[in-house]
């Protein structure tokens, strides 16, 4: 927490203004931790803070209660000037039992708040976190802010006459929690009696007793002493017009359906649920009313298929899948390759192989969706790299596939997805347009040909089944050029082959200039995709303010890569790319451009931390200068 000044206004003790602060919600996966976090996020978001989140849900379903694997947190970094990133350590961690308290404590700032719930400190509490003695009592906390508040016992007290039972009143112990936490950092209490009243609408002792919790919680930090400071945070300077807290899953349906929309196509989903992509089914079901059709197939490869029957039949198609379901729907995506039908795919990564890690995140599929499926079968890649930016991804998306006629992947992950930010409303009149245009019915006499391209992007005709006149095959086997007929001539599949190449590497001239934060020359470039964006922004950020010739810029386009990256790179004595993987990217633009980029690979399931890729960017720094010394 960064200090700017002391007040007494607003809270009858005294008030101090901060630039930022950083705090972690961390418990079992029954305490509410992601509930806790996102009402201080809402909250945090209609105060004007500039906001973002980082939700970390334990890998397994049910794991034991107490236990190490069932730890959930939720970090929210809120600020009052531009973030990147929801930080590298908390300022403040809620510790709702002892295994949260083991899990997260490392990771908990030198003099860091810690608010601890003492009622789970039993000898088998402490046994199933792994604790051999009380880190209450053997100086395990010596260095920190240290708050001890029996949270089940002062909500049972608050509840005395609520009608709830004894379980279900022990429940509410983290919206006491949220209590105390307003009260800390001045924040208001209506948002969340707002958003609560209508989560439990139905069950009004359920409202009444989350919101007496709440109160009482913020009455007890405003009356005990251990409470000495409040704290408050300004809002941040933000761009005029309408904001909402927004999550990457979020954004990237809402893209889609404006794309959809503005290009005047009905959108198709065929989707199996997988984490952490579910979502998107989830809330594209929502939007029946927009036209919207979304269908859960009984697995990955019913799913995908489905999708390309609707784009074969004038739709947009899409299906939505994680990197396990990638795999299963490869060979479909080759049909669609082949049959040049505009398919968008939805990867939201998440670490593997195999099952892996369901909740952790990861950027390990950029190999696969290049490169994974049988013969030569190229497709468009692009990569949202923030919840917000998820929205233009998907916007993208349609106009690229339904222009090129081709299918696009869209790599997203878990940390986006399930991140948040502010996101700034566009004007729906200000979106770039999206024409599509079918083939027309076919005149007497006049035979159709499937496969006649457009001169500038090579897309063949989309040709809506009933059309008259229109009558064409469609499969997976090889097509005569034009004619669109069964064809095993060599001469012709090499022609196809390299055809359908140049169709998606074509998008390339469409592409804008690569854009870059800081100077295109200088000593060192960061190059990223994805996720790690924040953490690198914020990094290069830093070193340039030290002084240092750094760079960094960031691709969206995956499959083609811009025209201009190569004289970009060649502008800067160091290449850095900082991945979420062993190094993917990174060994392909080694092969495409001979270029030495430099890999800082990172896999163990969590996002970069802006700190890391720092001190990374320094070793390199300071072997460049030894070797011009030497």
């Amino acid at each position: 927490m960064h200090t700017s000044n002391t007040s007494t206004t607003g809270h009858e003790k005294g008030l101090q203004d901060l630039d930022q602060v950083v705090i972690r919600f961390a418990g079992d996966s029954g305490d509410g931790m992601q509930l806790t976090g996102d009402q201080f996020t809402r909250t945090t978001a209609l105060m004007g803070n500039d906001i973002a989140t980082f939700p970390d849900f334990p890998a397994e379903i049910r794991a034991p209660a107490g236990t190490l694997p069932g730890v959930s947190a939720f970090q929210l970094r809120f600020s009052s000037f531009d973030i990147h990133t929801p930080g590298d350590a908390p300022d403040v961690l809620v510790a709702m039992n002892p295994a949260a308290l083991k899990v997260h404590l490392k990771e908990l700032k030198k003099d860091g708040i810690l608010l601890l719930n003492t009622a789970s400190f039993s000898a088998l509490d402490l046994k199933k976190a792994k604790y051999d003695k009380d880190p209450r009592t053997d100086g395990t906390l010596l260095g920190y802010r240290l708050i001890e508040v029996d949270l089940e016992a002062r909500t049972q007290e608050a509840l005395v006459n609520s009608a709830l039972d004894n379980r279900d009143r022990e429940r509410c112990k983290n919206m006491y929690a949220l209590g105390i936490l307003y009260w800390m950092f001045h924040r208001e209490m209506a948002p969340t009696e707002k958003s609560i009243a209508q989560k439990f609408g139905k069950k009004p002792d359920l409202v009444d007793a989350n919101l007496t919790a709440m109160k009482a919680g913020y009455a007890y930090a405003e009356t005990v002493e251990i409470f000495q400071t409040a704290y408050r945070v300004l809002p941040a300077p933000m761009k005029p017009g309408t904001y909402r807290n927004i999550m990457g899953n979020q954004s990237l349906c809402l893209g889609l359906v404006a794309a959809a929309q503005k290009s005047g196509l009905q959108l198709f989903l065929g989707s199996y649920p997988i984490t952490p992509a579910s979502d998107i089914l989830h809330q594209l079901s929502t939007y029946k009313h927009l036209g919207v059709i979304t269908f859960q197939a009984e697995d990955e490869i019913a799913a995908v298929a489905a999708a390309i029957g609707a784009s074969y039949s004038g739709c947009l198609g899409l299906t939505s899948t994680s990197g396990p379901g990638i795999c299963l729907k490869s060979e479909a995506i080759g049909l669609a390759v082949m049959a040049e039908l505009p398919l968008i795919v939805l990867n939201v990564q998440r670490a593997g192989p195999s099952t892996g890690m369901p909740t952790k995140t990861q950027q390990a599929d950029l190999l696969q969706v290049m490169y994974g499926r049988n013969g030569e079968s190229p497709v468009c890649v692009i990569s949202a790299s923030t919840p917000a930016d998820a929205f233009e991804v998907g916007y993208e998306a349609v106009r690229i596939a339904t222009k090129y006629m081709v299918p696009v992947v869209v790599l997203s992950d878990g940390f986006i997805a399930n991140g948040s930010e502010p996101w700034l409303l566009p004007d729906p009149e200000t979106l770039p347009p999206i024409t599509v245009s079918f083939a027309p019915a076919g005149k007497p006499g006049e035979k159709f040909m499937p496969y006649a391209r457009n001169p500038e992007t090579l897309a063949r005709p989309w040709a809506r089944p009933g059309t008259k006149g229109l009558v064409h095959r469609i499969g997976g086997l090889e097509k005569q050029d034009v004619t669109g007929n069964i064809c095993y001539d060599a001469d012709n599949h090499q022609h196809m082959i390299e055809t359908r190449a140049k169709k998606v590497a074509n998008i390339a001239n469409d592409l804008p200039p690569t854009a870059t934060i800081g100077d295109r020359t200088g000593d060192l470039l960061v190059l990223g995709w994805g996720s790690p964006r924040g953490a690198i922004t914020a990094a290069t950020q830093r070193l340039t303010q030290q002084g240092h010739k750094v760079s960094c810029a960031f691709l969206r386009h995956l499959n083609p890569l811009p025209n201009d990256l190569l004289a970009l790179m060649r502008g800067f004595k160091k290449v850095v790319l900082p991945e979420l993987n062993s190094g993917q990217l990174a060994m392909m633009l080694r092969a495409k451009y001979l270029i030495d980029v430099q890999s800082f690979s990172q896999v163990n399931g969590q996002p970069f931390k802006t700190d890391d890729i720092e001190a990374f960017l320094k070793t390199v720094l300071a072997g460049m200068k030894k070797e011009v010394r030497q």
